[in-house]
């Protein structure tokens, strides 16, 4: 069921991607030949809108389904059910041309991008692939785009001719961005994009990112298990527990409003050292480990770790409902719990 419930305007839709009811289950092989395959449970039932020119993140701990929610976006993983409608078409049924043509404006920056890069490729030819591959420009046309994009990503027109090991890691990140930019996408997945960087060259990645997108009018969806960079650099925030959504809301609604305790749990844990009271970090921080995905609680599936779970959270999953302007949560207790002081001034 798609939660959303914006009226889409009649001349121009506002949302960009509209992903309804995505699951993505994944079989498991047999350690045996007659044993029966397990199921992974690694997305179930997502939906979240995505507004054209925005940054929508998607945070949560591994495991918790983000990164394979993107890879299902982008087609790379195959979806079990679920729509995803990019552009006002649902992508999910195009195979051959009609997908190839739907991935000149959808395109991702990758977590690791010495892996990300061809070793034994130079710099210039791995950006000019995305052209040649989806037949745009001339051969002329396509190193002049070269030469463009490695000078909007702070690259000189030299780095053309350099191979990946020679560049420092925030360069080669530069490099994945300039080759995601080439095809002009509308789109772009940034799949833990600078969790490999250092702290001040993750600062210049992503202020290189928003001057992109103010410059270019694009659309990201940014996945992090960093709330802190999530904080800084999104819009609209998805939080994310084994496959499914927790809590979504507006960046600034998150984190001075949270409603749901795995919120709770994130926000607390991100305060800097000693400015939240040791019995109120105590209260709201979790332990242990998430259930297995391949055996998922019948109820919330935070229950097992929530130290607010009652009976009904045990037994059964809770929808993810509206609580104030495009602020939703699962949680069966939301009203009751009410929202929490985990500013610093609660010390």
């Amino acid at each position: 069921m798609n939660l959303h419930m914006a009226t889409d305007q009649a001349d121009g839709n506002p949302y960009l991607l509209d992903v309804n009811d995505l699951v993505v289950h994944f079989r498991t092989g047999r350690d045996r030949p007659w044993a029966k395959r397990s199921v992974v449970h690694a997305v179930d039932g997502v939906s979240f809108r995505v507004r054209r020119g925005t940054s929508f993140g998607i945070v949560g701990e591994s495991g918790s389904g983000k990164s394979t929610t993107a890879q299902a976006i982008m087609r790379l993983v195959p979806a079990t059910s679920g729509q995803v409608v990019f552009r006002g078409e649902n992508i999910m049924p195009l195979t051959g041309e009609p997908l190839r043509q739907v991935r000149k404006h959808l395109q991702i920056v990758f977590q690791d991008p010495f892996s990300a890069l061809d070793p034994r490729r130079r710099a210039g030819d791995q950006i000019r692939e995305p052209l040649e591959l989806l037949d745009i420009g001339t051969r002329s046309e396509r190193d002049e785009r070269v030469r463009c994009l490695l000078a909007e990503v702070g690259l000189p027109p030299e780095a053309a001719e350099l191979f990946p090991h020679q560049f420092s890691g925030g360069q080669r990140q530069r490099l994945c961005i300039a080759r995601a930019l080439a095809p002009e996408p509308e789109l772009i997945v940034c799949d833990e994009a600078v969790s490999a960087l250092d702290v001040a060259i993750q600062a210049q990645i992503l202020n290189l990112l928003k001057k992109l997108q103010r410059e270019r009018g694009l659309t990201y969806i940014f996945i992090s298990h960093d709330l802190g960079v999530i904080q800084q650099f999104c819009d609209e925030i998805a939080v994310m527990y084994l496959g499914k959504i927790a809590e979504q809301a507006p960046a600034s609604t998150l984190f001075t409003a949270p409603r749901h305790p795995y919120t709770w749990s994130l926000v607390s844990a991100a305060v800097p050292p000693g400015s939240l009271r040791d019995e109120l970090k105590a209260r709201y921080l979790v332990k242990g480990e998430p259930p297995s995905p391949v055996d998922p609680p019948p109820g919330c599936r935070f229950a097992e770790r929530c130290p607010f779970a009652v009976d009904r959270c045990r037994r059964e999953q809770p929808h993810l409902d509206g609580t104030g302007p495009e602020h939703f949560v699962a949680c069966h207790r939301k009203e009751e719990l009410g929202i929490p002081d985990l500013t610093p001034e609660a010390a």
